[in-house]
């Protein structure tokens, strides 16, 4: 409790810094077949907020690690991080940016700004670098909603912590290749809050339709996206049902149109 300590991952790197994931030594060697990793992550933004969501999908090699692992998680009231990468680092650093956050909160009495949460998270990956360098890279996706600019923002990085804003929307894992092309398609500027939704379903379906460490709608076992949507008001996870009721309409589309719909021309 020194003063001036408002960082926790600072407090932690001087009173136990062997807690930290980026202080552990490992072999020398690539270690990623030995861990999961998580794909895939999309976010966009619409007119009031901003909608994250995540397959469910966690690989290790060849094989399906796990059919339900959850990539989507709140940071803090007005934000949320996606996971992408080795999938235990991802959940703890997610779990030291969330106590992060929270420190803050406490010590200052204030929430911390969308760019000061955004670098604080770029801090936390810089620090993952050695073990990125051996296979273990960890590669959120951040956004929230400004409580200063009244808008979503969306924020992806590099396995250095390399920050970067992203307009309207991003994807990052696997299958980010085909979930971009999929919202470029379908992306408006003029989109509400359930138009969002499906648009980011779309993006999941495609990228899962070309990328083999995805995992589509599961409708036998009903293992949908997680989604979390942000807004002023705060932010929520869309209950399963919810989930459920769109990819549902957007699977049933697919059994007519299996390329999904085309985007408007002007």
């Amino acid at each position: 409790m020194q003063p001036g300590v408002v960082s926790f991952a600072d407090f932690l790197g001087a009173q136990a810094p062997d807690l930290l994931p980026g202080r552990r030594s490992l072999p020398p060697g690539d270690l990623a077949a030995l861990a999961p990793h998580a794909t895939t992550i999309v976010a966009a933004t619409f007119d009031g907020g901003v909608i994250m969501a995540g397959d469910r999908r966690a690989t290790m090699g060849n094989i399906i690690a796990q059919r339900d692992i959850e990539k989507v998680f709140p940071a803090d009231e007005y934000s949320v991080v996606g996971i992408a990468g080795t999938a235990g680092l991802a959940v703890e650093m997610v779990r030291l940016f969330q106590t992060e956050l929270e420190h803050y909160e406490k010590i200052e009495g204030t929430t911390l700004s969308m760019d000061g949460k955004s670098n604080r998270l770029a801090t936390l990956i810089r620090s993952n670098l050695g073990l990125a360098m051996q296979g273990l890279a960890v590669v959120p996706l951040f956004a929230g909603f400004d409580l200063d600019g009244h808008l979503g923002r969306i924020f992806s990085y590099d396995v250095t912590g390399g920050r970067y804003e992203e307009t309207a929307f991003h994807a990052v894992g696997s299958g980010a290749l085909f979930a971009r092309g999929s919202l470029k398609k379908l992306y408006r500027e003029d989109l509400n809050e359930a138009d969002c939704v499906g648009a980011v379903i779309q993006a999941l379906y495609d990228a899962a339709d070309d990328d083999s460490a995805t995992g589509g709608p599961d409708l036998t076992r009903r293992i949908f996206p997680v989604v979390h949507v942000v807004t002023a008001d705060g932010g929520r996870r869309l209950r399963d049902s919810e989930v459920a009721e769109v990819a549902d309409r957007v699977v049933a589309a697919r059994m007519q149109r299996p390329d999904g719909p085309a985007a408007g021309l002007l």
